[in-house]
């Protein structure tokens, strides 16, 4: 996949001085965990995860409990099981794009027979659920959606959500929700999980996002239909059996800590006020769709600019040293990128988008 063959880490965060391509915020290192396992004993762990931790991922979530969660080594993980287990070569799904590609391209690997329900900047990348009704086939197995969306930042209406639940659920249908960035509403209350509103949707989520803490590769699934979770169970048995302990311990110790975000938020905050007065006061060559929450938007050079787009992404990486996520990433034109404002420092953030500005006055033709 594009997304994960030109990611930082594959690219080399050496070559890297202004990282704008990354849907996180930093990493942390360990010794700020201040977490002892010195006891911890290094068994085979729970098959679902470790109950301590599910408790946590739901706590204070009404009508969800821990047999509602499967732990997983990543949300990427969760994605894949899902999509193994519940798609095969005779099944047909549904999926809004862009997307994160492990939403398309692991039905792909399968044979499933895929739709798109393509999001229009011009619609502010909400979508429309007619056309999502539309789409719907007598083999329609799934329908995939991101909310809060990557890479647009979007986060769609919550009673539109509840209308294509509902629908789903008079057609018999499962909806995936992946709601990756969910603890990045650095403007808004914690929106429960969509999980909780009915056994046909399943809710994904991880630690790598918002918490900086990507290598411990921690992710879940939730759902309330019992035998479909058994399903996914036995799916992650095959693959893995269980998680790390290691990794666990570390999330439930995460996790455990109330005001964990609350720095996190602040810069993510900052940062996006920097974003926005760029975006509204000093720019000309772009357009976007303001993010509602996360830490990535989506924004295009505007057509009236003849750019050299290959140009303008060579002189942006080779000698500005500065990297976003092209368009190519989420199967859109390279004239849009994914720009990620929570990873970088402040002064990060304001060189790399002086970086951006000189690579298009570079790359005009």
């Amino acid at each position: 996949m594009p997304i994960e063959v030109e990611s930082p880490e594959e690219m080399g965060y050496a070559t890297i001085q202004y990282n704008l391509a990354e849907s996180s915020v930093r990493d942390i290192y360990f010794r700020d965990l201040k977490v002892n396992l010195d006891d911890l004993f290094m068994c085979y762990g729970e098959h679902r995860g470790k109950l301590e931790l599910r408790n946590e991922i739901v706590r204070n979530e009404i009508g969800l409990d821990a047999d509602n969660v499967l732990v997983c080594p990543s949300a990427a993980t969760a994605l894949f099981i899902i999509s193994t287990t519940l798609l095969n070569n005779k099944d047909h799904l549904i999926v809004l794009r862009p997307n994160y590609a492990t939403n398309i391209e692991t039905p792909r690997a399968i044979n499933c027979e895929i739709s798109f329900i393509d999001l229009a900047f011009e619609n502010g990348f909400q979508f429309n659920i007619e056309k999502i009704k539309n789409a719907v086939k007598p083999n329609t197995k799934l329908i995939s959606l991101t909310s809060p969306h990557n890479p647009t930042g979007v986060v769609f209406d919550s009673k539109i959500l509840e209308e294509i639940i509902a629908f789903a659920e008079e057609k018999g249908i499962y909806v995936l929700v992946d709601e990756t960035y969910r603890y990045l509403n650095f403007q808004s209350e914690l929106i429960p999980y969509y999980a909780a509103k009915s056994k046909n949707v399943i809710s994904v989520c991880s630690l790598s996002k918002a918490h900086g803490v990507p290598g411990i590769r921690t992710g879940w699934l939730i759902n309330k239909d019992g035998k479909l979770m058994h399903d996914f169970l036995a799916a992650k048995e095959q693959i893995i059996i269980c998680n790390s302990v290691v990794d666990e311990e570390i999330a439930h110790h995460i996790l455990s800590q109330k005001d964990y975000l609350q720095k996190t938020h602040q810069h993510i905050r900052q940062n996006f006020s920097i974003l926005k007065n760029w975006m509204e006061n000093e720019q000309k060559y772009l357009e976007w769709t303001e993010p509602n929450a996360g830490v990535v938007c989506f924004p295009r050079i505007k057509n009236e600019y003849p750019v050299d787009i290959a140009k303008f992404y060579k002189i942006l990486y080779e000698e500005h040293k500065t990297l976003v996520g092209a368009g190519h990433w989420f199967e859109q034109d390279d004239r849009y990128f994914r720009l990620g404002f929570g990873y970088p420092s402040k002064e990060e953030l304001l060189q790399g988008l002086k970086n951006i500005d000189a690579s298009i006055e570079a790359s005009m033709l």
